[in-house]
């Protein structure tokens, strides 16, 4: 699983190769920000240079999201319209040991420290509080979940913030209006244009998708957009697609359509994975049984001769704003804990399913103790890793290795 320094700029360039140039090249520029930014952008290289420790080995399989890490969680609107905050991005989701997401949210917590302007011991402290309660939580063998009327402190705040924001506080911001007409902003920040091409193939592909809808007029397409969102998955094709919905230019719809590749884990798996139809049925297979309540519209489609996943638009702005969350350093530990629940839970709901530990080993695993400290000091060398490996990328992008 270990590869040298020197192989990291290679891996990076072979790992996005094949994606949307233009949107690669923002991708690569965000890579440069910071080392949280790199490292959240650079999950195969992470996995990569994971040490080979018996922990990462020996813990109970479970599945995971893939990509845990600090603003890996966030809210979003169930397909019973109800606002739940969860683990809400499964692009890399696959069956891995426990203890795989657990190192990868660490060490993000670890190396988004400096810029949250956390020291070492605050960092360590903070990063404790999720450990614990993740195994606190998997050891009590119960799965819940957090919504408006469970939640506490700075997520319960996020959660009441979005009570009054409405369909049409969306559209306003994503979309231009003239009379009753809605076309969605080109702004090159959210969204860049469309070739003819590309609007031709996800219209005619969504013509037949609404086509076997029980409403399939609510599928209509009136604008379609490449969309520039996340970090990790900038250079996938990925669209952000306006429909009709349920009528009037205030009742549009948002959806989002995005490339499902294989997992960045695949490759550094010592247990076989169980096969799925497609990459889009891994995904949402993994996000149905790990969320308590599905997002809206999930569905795996094809796109050409690629994979690809339909769900509704999640604005960024449905995640917490670390940088002020860190200010109030009490109630940031306490999300940390709420975050480390929510992933015992999550690993408790899709326990004893396709391969995955039954509950009973979780349980177990929860309740040890040895693990926990091992499991930070694994961090805190991945975190160095990722600061290491960052320095590296910076001097080779700004020696243009990146440049197409």
């Amino acid at each position: 699983m270990s590869h040298t320094t020197d192989d990291a700029v290679e891996l990076l360039k072979h790992s996005h190769a094949g994606r949307d140039p233009e949107r690669l090249a923002l991708k690569y520029a965000l890579l440069r920000r910071d080392p949280f930014a790199f490292l959240r952008g650079t999950s195969a290289l992470f996995h990569a240079r994971m040490p080979n420790d018996k922990l990462l080995y020996k813990a109970p399989l479970a599945w995971t999201c893939g990509d845990l890490h600090l603003e890996n969680f966030g809210s979003y609107k169930g397909d019973n319209r109800l606002v739940y905050f969860d683990l809400n991005d499964f692009d890399e989701a696959t069956l891995a040991p426990a203890s795989w997401a657990l190192t990868r949210f660490v060490s993000s917590v670890l190396v988004a420290a400096p810029a949250l302007d956390f020291d070492r011991d605050e960092a360590l402290a903070h990063a404790g509080a999720f450990i614990e309660a993740y195994a606190s939580a998997l050891s009590a063998g119960r799965a819940r979940w957090l919504e408006r009327d469970t939640a506490d402190g700075l997520i319960r705040d996020h959660l009441e913030a979005l009570r009054c924001r409405s369909r049409k506080d969306l559209l306003d911001r994503r979309c231009s209006r003239r009379g009753k007409r809605r076309s969605l902003k080109i702004d090159g920040k959210k969204a860049l244009p469309a070739s003819d091409k590309q609007q031709h193939k996800v219209r005619e592909l969504m013509t037949h998708f609404a086509s076997e809808q029980a409403e399939p007029e609510f599928f209509e397409v009136l604008d379609v957009a490449r969309r520039v969102s996340g970090n990790a998955s900038l250079g996938l094709e990925r669209y952000v697609i306006l429909v009709r919905g349920e009528g009037g230019p205030d009742n549009h719809a948002l959806l989002d359509l995005k490339e499902a590749p294989i997992s960045t884990l695949t490759p550094h798996l010592r247990t076989p994975e169980p096969r799925w139809a497609s990459e889009a049925h891994r995904v949402i297979g993994v996000q149905q049984m790990m969320q308590a309540i599905p997002v809206a519209f999930l569905h795996p489609l094809e796109l050409g001769r690629r994979s690809a996943v339909l769900r509704e638009l999640q604005p960024a702005e449905d995640r917490i704003d670390l940088r002020e969350a860190a200010g109030k350093n009490r109630s940031f530990r306490e999300m940390l804990g709420q975050m480390g629940e929510l992933v015992a839970w999550a690993q408790l709901r899709s326990s004893g399913r396709k391969g995955s530990a039954i509950a009973d080993e979780l349980i177990e695993f929860g309740s040890k103790h040895k693990w926990r400290s091992r499991l930070l000091a694994l961090a805190e060398h991945c975190a160095e890793q990722v600061e290491a490996d960052w320095q590296r990328y910076c001097v080779a992008y700004d020696d243009d290795a990146f440049k197409p």
